[in-house]
């Protein structure tokens, strides 16, 4: 059986930050809104800005980690903060691994998360899936090996069956990694033919790797939406429902103000916390901004973190 999902190398063209960009601005119709200051006030880093908050959540790629490798200082800033008696949180759209794997992942950058403090997208999907219960079979995009027990529902993990495309009653988009032009096209003309739910675990246009942008499940899925006049359901940032589960493991005793979300990128981190209702720091130097005049985005979009820092 052919697994066209095997290579790890990018078949699709590269996008820039500029193209990434205009890209959610395109999406825009599709993403929450929010409010947001006037405008940012710059930092050199959290510590100084870890008297204004009680809670710290953290995006992963482009804040903690850049690939594989850990951004540089980012163990040293969670200890800290851990420290001062803060709570920090891991919010990530990468939904390719449970908590127990990304918990692991962490563990090898010397970032010490609870279990409980790693929330990845794809248990906001999971929760999605829960509630169609007129769906008796998924099909699931994902480039990484799916054990039985990771979902709990009937599925078939279409790299191992890319046969299966017609004969499922609907999409979970996990990843794209290895992902297609082929595999693009066996979704794009099974959606054409018989249209399904298609719930999206990562929003994500691009991720930062090393020396290169990823594209992600929300680049093909917004296409897809916007190609075959579709909704794909997205669970992960900037959508709500992501935001609720990590809600739920911050105590009620702390205010919305004293909650702080840091990311990289506008248009999921920075407005799916403003939306949520808690205030925002942007990190630039290593993600979708690095070297780039982050105000002429901010000003272009009308996404405006609380703060501006270089790095976490």
């Amino acid at each position: 059986m052919s697994n066209r999902f095997a290579s790890l190398e990018n078949p699709f063209p590269s996008l820039s930050s500029s193209d990434a960009f205009a890209f959610y601005e395109n999406a825009r119709g599709r993403l929450p809104s929010a409010h947001f200051p006037a405008q940012s006030i710059h930092a050199n880093n959290l510590g100084e800005l870890a008297d204004q908050f009680d809670v710290f959540v953290f995006d992963a790629f482009g804040v903690l980690n850049r690939g594989a490798d850990a951004v540089p200082g980012a163990a040293q800033r969670v200890k800290a903060l851990q420290e001062l008696g803060k709570k920090t949180l891991v919010l990530t759209n990468g939904a390719s691994f449970t908590p127990e794997k990304s918990q692991a992942k962490f563990d090898r950058l010397d970032m010490a998360f609870a279990l409980e403090d790693i929330v990845p997208s794809r248990l906001a999907a999971i929760r999605a899936l829960r509630a169609h219960t007129e769906v008796s079979t998924w099909g699931v995009i994902t480039g990484f090996p799916l054990n039985e027990d990771e979902l709990p529902v009937r599925f078939i993990a279409l790299n191992e069956a890319p046969e299966a495309f017609d004969s499922v009653d609907g999409f979970l988009f996990l990843s794209a990694i290895g992902y297609r032009p082929e595999q693009l096209d066996d979704l794009r003309n099974s959606l054409k033919k018989k249209p399904r739910p298609l719930i999206v675990a990562n929003p994500d246009v691009v991720a930062p790797q090393d020396g290169f942008f990823s594209l992600e499940p929300g680049f093909f899925s917004h296409s897809l939406a916007d190609e075959l006049n579709m909704a794909p359901e997205f669970h992960g940032k900037p959508f709500g429902s992501v935001f609720e589960i990590v809600q739920e493991r911050i105590p009620q005793s702390v205010p919305p103000s004293r909650i702080a979300m840091m990311g990289d990128t506008l248009h999921t981190d920075i407005l799916g916390a403003a939306a949520a209702g808690w205030r925002t720091v942007l990190v630039t130097d290593h993600g979708l901004f690095a070297g780039e005049n982050v105000q002429h985005y901010i000003d272009q979009s009308g996404i405006v973190p609380d703060f501006i820092v270089p790095a976490i």
